[in-house]
């Protein structure tokens, strides 16, 4: 979906000046240290995947999504996750007070939890079908403007591109992001300066972009 998560490449925003990675603390003020860890803690419950948890903060009014701050849109996510899930009410989640104990979800303890992360969220699947493109392919990147989740950067729709590597097939975020544990083969694109930005940009440095099989025709 086009929204104000996905700003790359717009006119108009100015430079972006971000703090240097070694300067920046990670959590700026303790809420965001909590924010993070019950994030964490109802995604250890298993009811969503991280796809649908990106969903969630991008389905908020853009006036929303950009006043807020980072763990603010975080959440933001994870309090419209909860209701559409079923796990709390709208009244609950209001009012702070549950109207009844929680029941049927697998806690994992410490040590579960421990695992759980450790082991990440391996998206390679195990798939024989023949890829559609090949490395050296010359590909453009379609002009599609989905109204649910994509990893498909605005910037790049449209613009023309080269096959540079192979992942195999992977799950598709766009279908997974609705539940679906689809599988697509996810490619390397290499875009030259110029096919994104102009030729007033050209420059000596190409930008690589994971890319979906759906996202890409041949050319």
């Amino acid at each position: 979906m086009n929204g104000p998560h996905d700003l790359g490449g717009e006119h108009g925003l100015g430079p972006v000046n971000p703090e240097p990675e070694a300067e920046e603390a990670i959590f700026h003020e303790d809420w965001e240290r909590r924010a993070f860890a019950v994030t964490v803690a109802c995604g250890l419950l298993g009811q969503w995947n991280i796809d649908e948890s990106r969903y969630a903060r991008e389905r908020q009014h853009p006036v929303d999504y950009l006043r807020h701050s980072y763990y603010e849109n975080w959440m933001a996510g994870l309090e419209r996750l909860i209701v559409e899930k079923g796990m709390v009410s709208a009244e609950e989640l209001e009012n702070g007070h549950a109207a009844a104990p929680a029941v049927g979800y697998d806690v994992p303890d410490a040590d579960g939890a421990m695992r759980i992360l450790s082991s990440g969220g391996p998206t390679r699947m195990q798939d024989d079908r023949a890829a559609g493109f090949k490395v050296g392919d010359k590909v453009r990147v379609t002009h599609d403007n989905p109204l649910t989740h994509t990893r498909a950067p605005r910037y790049t729709h449209g613009r023309l591109g080269t096959i540079d590597r192979l992942h195999g097939v992977h799950v598709f975020a766009d279908a997974n992001a609705q539940g679906r544990r689809d599988g697509e083969h996810l490619y390397s694109v290499r875009f030259e300066p110029d096919a994104l930005w102009g030729h007033s940009h050209s420059g000596p440095d190409p930008v690589y972009v994971d890319m979906w099989e759906p996202y890409l025709e041949r050319v």
